[in-house]
């Protein structure tokens, strides 16, 4: 019986997800070069696909390409941090507040909080919780909001995979996460918005200290 060719856009799809997946899981880490024939020998495809997924992934802002080192895993440093979480505390309380005005169904957000408690691993963990805040903010009636905090959901795991590697913190995450989520779901739209910008703000100050100290002073600001 002959094999049915997999189609290249799917193909670039599949090799997108698993190079997405590794950097935000810690199995490829910052600064880690990401090379086009070895990432097609490990995924059985040709460079053409690989190339696609990198060019997609250097917009997202998890791999940058310098012309003398190639394609590499972004460094996480301060710079960077602040520019994620100032977005993030600027902009994802009030896509939840919204969304909970709404009368939203936050049904999602549950199942990502008991995927995240259920977890074995810390790549399942990590991906449930991504999947936990996105559910929040997502409904909030306001697409182009939505999108916009895509744009920086994948950086800002990314800084929290290397926080979580030097200091572990889920369970008090998660129990910040409940309480998120019981809010929300009790209809307290400034309640759940005031302990997700706690949450943000609490873990920023535990992995980048002189970040939120910035970042809190452009928003008194604003």
């Amino acid at each position: 019986m002959t094999s049915v060719p997999i189609p290249i856009p799917s193909r670039t799809q599949f090799v997108l997800e698993e190079i997405r997946r590794r950097i935000l899981t810690g199995g490829l880490t910052p600064g880690q070069a990401l090379v086009e024939t070895e990432l097609a020998a490990q995924f059985g495809v040709s460079k053409t696909p690989v190339r696609e997924a990198l060019k997609t992934l250097s917009g997202t802002g998890l791999v940058v390409t310098n012309q003398y080192k190639g394609v590499t895993v972004r460094l996480v440093d301060a710079d960077m941090a602040r520019e994620v979480y100032d977005m993030r505390l600027l902009l994802e309380p009030e896509a939840l507040k919204r969304s909970v005005r709404r009368g939203a169904p936050l049904g999602a957000a549950q199942d990502a909080l008991r995927r995240a408690d259920e977890a074995t691993d810390t790549a399942e963990r990590s991906l449930a919780n991504r999947e936990f805040h996105r559910a929040l903010y997502l409904p909030c009636g306001n697409p182009l909001l939505g999108r916009m905090l895509d744009e920086v959901r994948d950086q800002a795991a990314l800084v929290s995979a290397v926080a979580w590697s030097a200091d572990p913190s889920w369970e008090r995450e998660a129990a910040e996460h409940r309480e998120i989520l019981r809010l929300a779901l009790a209809g307290d739209a400034d309640g759940a918005a005031r302990a997700l910008h706690a949450h943000i703000a609490s873990f920023v100050h535990r992995a980048f200290p002189e970040v939120l100290a910035d970042v809190l002073q452009e928003e008194g600001r604003q």
